[in-house]
C-alpha cells in the first residue's frame, strides 16, 4: 500500500474529535485563567470576612456573596457625674457627723397658788420627784399648805404679791408702787413669818413691781439677808430683777416657761416639751405651772419616769439657783 505523500498530510482538515479537543483545552485555559484570578483577588483581600457561599452547597459552589462586616459600634464616652452625685461623693468622703446631742438637763417645776385650799395641792404632794410649790400669804389655808408640803419632802416659796400692771387684785399680803422700802419690808417680814421656813420666794403677778429698780433693790436685799433665794417669774418683759441682781452681786432664778396658760392636757403637754429642749440645750428649764389646772399633777406623775429615763434629772428651785 502507498505510504501517503507529505503533501497530502499537511492539506489533511482535522477529524470532529480533534476539534472537540482543541474546544476543551481552550476552555481549560479560560477556566484556569479565572482560577487564577481569583487567587490573585482573595490574596488582596487577606484579613477580610470569608465570603458566605449562596445557592449551592458542597465544592462545586462557584457562586459567593461578600459579607459586608457589621460596623462596630462605637465606644459611647462615660456620662457625667451629675452635681447632685459629685457632692453625694464629696459628703461621703468627709469624717461621719458628731451624734446629735444627747437629751438632758436639770428640770425644776415650780407649783404655784397654794393656800386658797388643801384638796387641790394634795395630788401634787404625792409627786415622785422633788417640786418646788410657792404658798401666798393671808389665806385660809397658807400656813397649813406650807406645814404639808415640808411634811412630803417638797421645798416651800413664799408667793409674794405684787401689784400688776392690768390691775388685777394681787390678793393680801401685797407690795404696791406707791409703798416706801420700810412699808415693803414690813409686808416682807410679816408673809415670810407667816409661811416659814422657806428656801426663798417668787412674784405673784407683779409686772408693774418688777419693773421697777427702788423696789427690786429693796425685795432683793431682804432676800440676801434673810438667806432666802428670789426666782423672778417673769410675768413681764421689762423686768429688772435680773439686771439689779447683778449689780448687787446676787444669784437670782428665771422663769422660762408657763406651763398651764391653756389648761387641757395636750397644750400642757406641748409647754412641757418646749421646757425640756430648753434644759437640753442651755443645761435647765424652770417651769411654773399653778395648783388649780386639775391635769397637771396626773400629767408630771406620768411623765416623770420617762423624763428620768431619757436623761433629765429633776431639782427644786434653791437647787438651781445655788447648786449644793
Amino acid at each position: 500500500m502507498q505510504r501517503p505523500s507529505e503533501k497530502n498530510t499537511k492539506n489533511r482538515k482535522p477529524s470532529i474529535p480533534e476539534v472537540w479537543k482543541a474546544i476543551l483545552l481552550t476552555a481549560s485555559i479560560i477556566i484556569a485563567a479565572a482560577a487564577i484570578s481569583l487567587v490573585v483577588i482573595n490574596v488582596g483581600n487577606v484579613g477580610q470576612r470569608p465570603l458566605r457561599v449562596t445557592g449551592f452547597e458542597g465544592p462545586d459552589a462557584t457562586h459567593t456573596e461578600p459579607i459586608t462586616p457589621e460596623p462596630a459600634p462605637p465606644e459611647e464616652p462615660p456620662e457625667p457625674t451629675p452635681p447632685a452625685a459629685r457632692a453625694t461623693t464629696r459628703i461621703a468622703a468627709l469624717p461621719p457627723e458628731p451624734p446629735p446631742r444627747p437629751e438632758g438637763g436639770t428640770l425644776v417645776f415650780v407649783i404655784d397658788d397654794a393656800g386658797h385650799n388643801l384638796h387641790e395641792l394634795e395630788p401634787f404632794l404625792r409627786f415622785p420627784g422633788p417640786l418646788t410649790i410657792a404658798v401666798l400669804p393671808g389665806l385660809p389655808h397658807s400656813v397649813e399648805a406650807a406645814r404639808r408640803i415640808r411634811e412630803a419632802g417638797m421645798e416651800v416659796f413664799l408667793h409674794q404679791p405684787m401689784e400688776a400692771v392690768g390691775g388685777e387684785d394681787p390678793g393680801p399680803g401685797a407690795i404696791y408702787l406707791w409703798m416706801s422700802d420700810e412699808e415693803i419690808l414690813e409686808i416682807l417680814e410679816r408673809n415670810l413669818a407667816e409661811v416659814s421656813p422657806v428656801t426663798g420666794m417668787n412674784n405673784h403677778q407683779g409686772s408693774r413691781i418688777t419693773a421697777d429698780e427702788r423696789i427690786m433693790e429693796t425685795v432683793l436685799g431682804f432676800s440676801r439677808e434673810h438667806g432666802i433665794h428670789f426666782l423672778d417669774s417673769k410675768t413681764t418683759a421689762a423686768s429688772v430683777a435680773p439686771a439689779v441682781a447683778r449689780r448687787m452681786g446676787i444669784t437670782i432664778g428665771e422663769r422660762n416657761v408657763f406651763i398651764d396658760n391653756e389648761q387641757d392636757r395636750p397644750s400642757m403637754a406641748r409647754a412641757i416639751d418646749g421646757g425640756l429642749r430648753i434644759a437640753s440645750q442651755r443645761g435647765s428649764a424652770v417651769m411654773i405651772g399653778h395648783i388649780w389646772s386639775p391635769e397637771l399633777a396626773p400629767l408630771l406623775k406620768e411623765l416623770y419616769r420617762d423624763l428620768v429615763d431619757r436623761g433629765f434629772t429633776f431639782a427644786t428651785a434653791s437647787q438651781l439657783i445655788s447648786p449644793p
